[in-house]
């Protein structure tokens, strides 16, 4: 047999763009399963991902960022329609479920993998964060619907009131790893959310 009719061995097909970036995530979110965040190393990843560290280098300079990327991609399997419940109440008392859902499944394979003696290191705070922007935006459509329903007078409220019910569940589900009851939820809407948003809103003027 002729060199030229030895059959080579296959090529690995090229991965680019979105696709590279997913096969890089998935392996970095499988490293921080089996490993944890301390024991976690580029040279791990890029073998898992079947790639260089190169690769991951030019898109994530620091451990912790591509840390955090791997989360985001996990969340973005989450649904990202804004409840639409006809009621403010409803809708936020929905989407806090929704995100009380991902936030327990995340911190509990998680929480307990954050240790790592690394200046580069991932806090509970960074995991609260990350997980809090996949919500935090819906919150916006459900005002403005609230709004114009004459639920509330303006969507013109302070961030930290806007926010305040992630702030509330991201701790109560982070401390304990579980996520948080029904009762819980409700809680931070009936009690704590509904009367900041009502009060921040314009005042009536005073009688003569």
């Amino acid at each position: 047999m002729s060199l030229e009719n030895i059959p080579s061995e296959p090529r690995q097909r090229r991965r680019r763009g979105a696709e590279l970036e997913a096969a890089l995530l998935d392996a970095t979110w499988q490293e921080l399963l089996d490993k944890g965040y301390g024991a976690m190393t580029y040279e791990a990843v890029a073998e898992r991902a079947q790639t260089s560290r190169a690769v991951l280098y030019r898109r994530w300079p620091r451990k912790h960022d591509l840390a955090l990327a791997a989360v985001a991609r996990v969340l973005a399997d989450e649904p990202t329609q804004a409840p639409d419940t006809g009621s403010l109440r409803e809708d936020v008392i929905s989407l806090l479920h929704g995100a009380n859902d991902a936030r327990a499944r995340i911190a509990v394979q998680l929480a307990s993998r954050l240790d790592s003696s690394d200046d580069d290191v991932l806090t509970l705070a960074d995991l609260r964060d990350a997980i809090a922007r996949r919500t935090q935006d819906r919150m916006g459509e459900i005002l403005e619907r609230a709004r114009a329903r004459g639920e509330i007078s303006t969507t013109d409220l302070p961030r930290r009131v806007k926010y305040v019910p992630f702030a509330l569940l991201g701790y109560y589900v982070l401390i304990t790893q579980k996520a948080a009851p029904a009762e819980e939820i409700t809680q931070i809407v009936d009690e704590v959310f509904l009367p900041l948003v009502r009060a921040a809103g314009p005042q009536p003027a005073p009688e003569d």
